[in-house]
């Protein structure tokens, strides 16, 4: 098996802790909204925050296999709560790769022991998908910048002490305008807006933020003026195999929920496990999980290996997106009446599905990067 023993031991490790600590609270969690606080801090004490990065900067040192590892089991006990884990991998892959010493020093250790919670900003009303529509802005402003705009559907904007930001710095420039910025959200000039209120992944927060005439000192910029987009478009690789992981720990608790409710609800007489149509179902659900998981590990073994990802990535994620809203969609079948009820967890994990198809590029986007991929470099593995 390609596994070795530390993967073994971290997935060990990652699971007792999401059946345990956090899949009690998912439900509880889904209904109230609330950043999960606690669980929060637990998973810095376990050190599940900075999976990858270096053990001389404060993190665990490990691969991106064992990222995927332990975002599919904290997925399983409940994805609000992983999405904070990718949400900081993020952050910090761009601050290892990027920051200066000063920037890793006055940052990482924060973040890592999670006394700072992170916002990753890209996304704008004319700026999606297509970031060209970018419109905040950073203008020189003596010696630092001055920054000017907004930002919407952010994850723990509600929340969040700092933000990497995507700006225009050079608004002629196209994509080789682009910067980013580490801004303070508790600055003068930084406004938030309400919560948004979303249809699952409840707990992992969202909201707008303003910037309004935001002062910023020459240390907030992050790596070469200009290579902003660039910046941020080469950590998606690992953040796709992250939101593919997640969508497999998603449909894996639907698979359990499903097995477990076969087996004890009776109709005619016995269980409906004993009815082939539902049977199919299950082994449908398994199937397509482990084809999304080998997918997700193949796609972390890669980048582990520096080989080109980018194909590799996108079809892990949007295989395993579809395949978990297909899949969760199967559970709640199984269970019949009893899984559109609110407060039933394949209900949850439906909702919960939905987003993975969605963020991080679409899976519409996806399969043109495959596409794109196969045209420009064949159709071999």
């Amino acid at each position: 098996m390609y596994l070795n023993e530390t993967h073994y031991q971290v997935r060990e490790t990652v699971r007792g802790f999401a059946n345990e600590v956090i899949r009690p609270l998912a439900g509880e969690l889904d209904r109230s909204e609330r950043f999960p606080e606690e669980i929060y801090h637990q998973m810095a004490e376990l050190g599940l925050f900075g999976i990858c990065v270096p053990e001389d900067l404060g993190g665990a040192g490990f691969d991106t296999l064992t990222y995927a590892l332990v975002l599919e089991e904290l997925s399983r006990g409940y994805a609000s709560v992983a999405d904070q884990c990718g949400l900081i991998e993020l952050v910090t892959t761009l601050l290892v790769r990027h920051g200066t010493a000063r920037q890793q020093a006055e940052h990482l250790p924060n973040i890592l022991k999670s006394k700072t919670k992170v916002a990753y900003c890209i996304t704008e009303e004319t700026a999606g998908t297509d970031v060209s529509g970018l419109r905040t802005a950073a203008v020189r402003d003596g010696e630092g910048w001055r920054l000017e705009g907004g930002k919407i559907w952010i994850h723990n904007a509600p929340v969040a002490d700092l933000g990497l930001v995507l700006v225009r710095t050079d608004p002629e420039a196209g994509r080789r305008g682009m910067s980013i910025m580490i801004v303070d959200l508790h600055a003068e000039g930084v406004t938030r807006g309400p919560k948004e209120h979303k249809m699952g992944q409840r707990a992992s927060q969202l909201g707008t933020l303003h910037f309004e005439g935001v002062r910023l000192g020459p240390e907030a910029l992050l790596g070469v003026e200009g290579r902003g987009f660039h910046m941020m478009m080469s950590v998606l690789d690992k953040g796709r195999v992250g939101i593919g992981a997640l969508a497999v720990g998603i449909a894996q608790a639907g698979l359990e929920a499903a097995v477990g409710y076969a087996k004890e609800r009776h109709q005619f007489q016995k269980p409906i496990a004993e009815f082939q149509g539902i049977q199919w179902l299950l082994a449908d659900m398994a199937k397509d999980i482990e084809a999304a998981r080998l997918l997700v590990h193949s796609a972390a073994d890669r980048i582990d290996r520096g080989l080109d990802a980018t194909k590799a990535c996108s079809m892990a994620k949007c295989f395993a997106g579809d395949m978990a809203v297909a899949r969760t969609s199967d559970a709640v079948q199984i269970f019949g009446g009893s899984g559109y009820i609110q407060g039933v967890e394949v209900e949850r994990l439906y909702r919960d599905a939905k987003i993975t198809q969605i963020y991080e590029g679409t899976n519409q986007i996806q399969r043109t990067i495959i596409a794109r991929e196969l045209l420009a470099k064949g159709a071999s593995a």
